[in-house]
């Protein structure tokens, strides 16, 4: 593995994991009636702590463009992935919460797992897939899928809602870092000319834009350890699925690799939501009010 993908790809990891709690800071303040509407962002760019989260963001996401540009995708998405530890580690520093038993077994599991995956999988390059029907039947099942999710999101937004958005989040973004991928590749090949020409360019795009919404509806009525764990578990996983389907990235196969990849896989999911799920990140706006209302009626 290249020093530089690995040093790349944590740093946009820990762009993003910043960027996701700043953001979601601001969003639990944004008023309901924006829920995924994009007069949400319309709001949310008055916010100047919100557009730090956002400055924050695309950082990161560029910088995981240019390790997309120098690694395999199934490389780097397990390592993008390890974002929570650094919204982890803001959180805390702002809440003063101890990590505790939870915390460190979150953090063990994810790094864990990210290893796992990688040493078991062998992540290499091979030759991407030309065949369009492919491209599109993946893509077309992943994004597919996120409609979906969006689709119950949006009836139960104040209950399972903030996590099937931020799931449906995660697949666009996966769909997006592959996109990104082909569009590296596609500039390398011609410059401008052969990038503008084709329509991946405008996916990620339009991946992006529309994962911005779902995210912040997510943030806006949730606490971030109810939506962020969701985002981090989705995203890895549609950009190996599209690596592996058709970029041309290639795992190990036999026996003990693939025991070896699904253990590190389940192992980085449980680590995210241990992660997720304590006490030191933030809560959303709706969860305030409960506890205000609490307060109140004691």
């Amino acid at each position: 593995m290249s020093v530089l993908v690995l040093l790349l790809a944590v740093s946009a990891a820990c762009c993003l994991g910043f960027g996701f709690v700043l953001q979601q800071d601001a969003a639990q303040k944004a008023p309901l009636s924006d829920f995924l509407s994009f007069r949400l962002l319309l709001d949310l760019m008055r916010v100047p702590r919100w557009l730090g989260g956002l400055g924050l963001m695309v950082a990161g996401m560029v910088l995981g463009a240019v390790a997309l540009g120098r690694g395999e995708i199934s490389l780097v998405e397990p390592l993008l992935a390890t974002n929570l530890l650094f919204a982890l580690a803001l959180s805390r520093y702002r809440t003063r919460q101890a990590l505790g038993r939870q915390g460190w077994s979150g953090l063990l599991l994810l790094a864990g797992g990210v290893s796992a995956f990688i040493l078991a999988g062998e992540p290499r390059g091979g030759t991407a897939v030309s065949d369009p029907l492919r491209h599109w039947l993946i893509i077309g099942a992943v994004t597919g899928a996120a409609l979906v999710l969006t689709t119950y999101g949006k009836r139960s937004r104040l209950s399972w809602g903030p996590v099937l958005l931020a799931l449906a989040a995660g697949l666009l973004y996966g769909v997006q870092d592959a996109l990104t991928r082909v569009s590296g590749i596609r500039f390398a090949d011609g410059g401008l000319g052969e990038l503008f020409t084709g329509w991946q360019p405008y996916g990620v795009v339009a991946c992006g834009v529309t994962g911005l919404v779902l995210v912040q509806s997510a943030f806006e009525t949730a606490p971030l350890r109810m939506s962020l764990p969701a985002l981090t578990a989705a995203e890895p996983l549609a950009g190996i699925l599209c690596g592996v389907g058709f970029l041309g990235d290639r795992l190990r196969t036999d026996t003990g690799a693939l025991a070896g990849e699904a253990a590190g896989l389940a192992a980085v999911v449980t680590g995210i939501v241990l992660l997720g799920l304590h006490p030191a990140m933030p809560c959303g706006a709706v969860e305030q009010e409960h506890r205000a209302g609490d307060l109140q009626r004691r």
